[in-house]
């Protein structure tokens, strides 16, 4: 339904072609803005209730006393990879996470791989590679989310959370505690809690604007066979390249599988072309963009720097072993 409305207004009300490259970038910008601030009020909104009702700082103190054996990150990582969400679509749920007081490497695990596996990809990953490569990619994709989200989580970096954010937690423990010794009816509650959903929204606006722009231009403007050039040979660093080449990209899995099977076909090494296509969908500028009104740049850089290494050791182990 929203693809059809924004096909509508951007080549019917604003008569730009679909086989043009302004038209293809001015169509991705509206879809994934209108799609990422339905999302971020709709989960803002949830996130709400549920604060509001379920004891989340009991939940906390659970996954933060008890051991789990890294299940928790496992849990993470499996309902990550079940949403079909890209990176900047994650974001809105990751923000929810966070403003319920999860544990921050929980929460990484989930935001690391979601964009990463979804059921569209993997079926036309399947089609195109086969169950034997999917089943790698799959399982590669969620241990990637646990181990990523287990490290990250073990170098308590919530001191480098924004102020914005944790202005949000405290404000969303106060309301909780206020309801539930007035004993506040469900109908009295709504109000304040979509009130802090467009709260959220708003808060994030400019940053969903300006990375869904970067992301746009990336998707209409860069030329077909840009990067093949730097990846057809096959040289040691051909991987992290790969990385750093994609971190400008911005699509979600299903949309970089049928770029991947052009690669693979022009000679570029498997473990080149899947760590190129896990950075695309797993870090990019609009994400970061995104992120930067959670988290301090600080953060961010230690997000996508051990993210983007581990992709590069599978890109590594996906060249030795396929």
């Amino acid at each position: 339904m929203i693809q059809n409305f924004v096909d509508w207004l951007v080549y019917q009300l604003f008569g730009l072609s679909a086989d043009t490259h302004l038209g293809m970038a001015v169509n991705f910008f509206f879809y994934d803005t209108i799609k990422i601030l339905i999302l971020l009020f709709l989960i803002s909104t949830l996130m709400g209730i549920i604060n509001a009702y379920f004891p989340i700082d009991r939940l906390r103190h659970y996954l933060t006393t008890h051991k789990l054996f890294g299940l928790q990150y496992f849990f993470a990582s499996l309902f990550g990879a079940i949403t079909p969400f890209c990176s900047c679509s994650s974001i809105p749920l990751f923000i929810g996470f966070v403003k319920g007081g999860i544990p921050l490497g929980v929460t990484f695990a989930y935001l690391i791989t979601s964009p990463l596996v979804n059921e569209v990809a993997v079926a036309m990953f399947a089609g195109t590679f086969g169950l034997r490569i999917t089943v790698i990619y799959v399982v590669s994709g969620i241990l990637l989310g646990m181990i990523g989200g287990f490290v990250l989580g073990r170098l308590k970096l919530e001191p480098y959370l924004s102020d914005w954010v944790r202005q949000i937690q405290q404000n969303a423990n106060t309301d909780s505690a206020v309801w539930e010794k007035e004993k506040t009816p469900f109908m009295k509650r709504l109000p304040a809690i979509m009130q802090g959903a467009w709260d959220i929204v708003r808060g994030v606006l400019l940053y969903i604007i300006i990375g869904i722009a970067l992301g746009a231009v990336m998707h209409g403007y860069v030329p077909e066979g840009f990067f093949e050039q730097y990846l057809s040979k096959s040289h040691w660093y051909a991987v992290p390249i790969s990385v750093i080449l994609a971190v400008p990209m911005y699509a979600n899995a299903a949309g970089i599988v049928p770029v991947i099977e052009v690669f693979v076909a022009k000679g570029i090494p498997i473990g080149t072309a899947l760590a190129f296509m896990m950075a695309v969908v797993g870090l990019s500028f609009p994400e970061a963009t995104l992120l930067k009104k959670v988290m301090t740049w600080k953060l961010i850089g230690i997000f996508f720097g051990v993210i983007a290494l581990f992709i590069i050791l599978s890109g590594y182990l996906f060249n030795s072993i396929l």
